[in-house]
């Protein structure tokens, strides 16, 4: 997998803006659904989840890097490389909700595409925050979900904000962008500024 080397301040840039991403706020549960024909079965009712949502609440993910004194590293510092290898073991094996585990849900983030054909993105990853494993190292795997819409979806670049819907699987990919500890084979894939369905 891609990897980058980082100089203690991105080391420090990066922790903050995984702190910053812990620290999103609540989003309301959508209104049901209108109810179905009889003889139709139902459709799953999705649930509007936030990114915070996807992490144990005891999950700490700077947990083994407290105490440490980043002012004290320079660039090419070893300890600052075995650092950074570190974290990337922890955050790429990071646990996720169990809660949350074959739930129908609905979530906004950030496209990250895999698979861009002709026909539109096949395969993408959902970031919670703008830049994230394209412009910044990943965020943890369990702030990645791993994307599969139906068929491609045109019209869509990397960084463009979305709404996903779908039901989360708790499923390891390891791809050139980042690790993902989440899967979800898109219902639907709109831009952010329609209203969710």
């Amino acid at each position: 997998m891609f990897r980058r080397s980082l100089s203690p301040l991105a080391l420090a840039l990066l922790l903050g803006a995984g702190a910053a991403c812990a620290q999103t706020q609540g989003v309301p549960l959508m209104k049901p659904s209108l109810q179905p024909k009889s003889g139709v079965p139902a459709a799953p009712e999705f649930q509007t989840i936030t990114w915070e949502k996807l992490v144990p609440a005891n999950w700490d993910p700077f947990k083994e890097f407290k105490g440490t004194d980043l002012a004290t590293l320079q660039d090419g510092d070893p300890r600052a490389t075995q650092m950074m290898k570190r974290m990337r073991e922890v955050w790429d094996n990071a646990p996720v909700n169990p809660a949350l585990i074959g739930q129908a849900v609905r979530i906004p983030g950030y496209v990250v595409p895999l698979e861009d054909t002709k026909d539109g993105i096949k395969e993408f990853l959902l970031v919670p925050y703008f830049g994230a494993c394209v412009h910044s190292p990943p965020p943890p795997s369990n702030q990645i979900i791993h994307v599969l819409p139906r068929s491609a979806v045109k019209n869509l670049r990397s960084m463009d904000a979305v709404w996903i819907t779908g039901t989360l699987k708790n499923q390891q990919t390891d791809s050139y962008m980042g690790a993902s500890s989440w899967r979800l084979e898109a219902v639907s894939v709109t831009p952010y500024g329609d209203a969710p369905r």
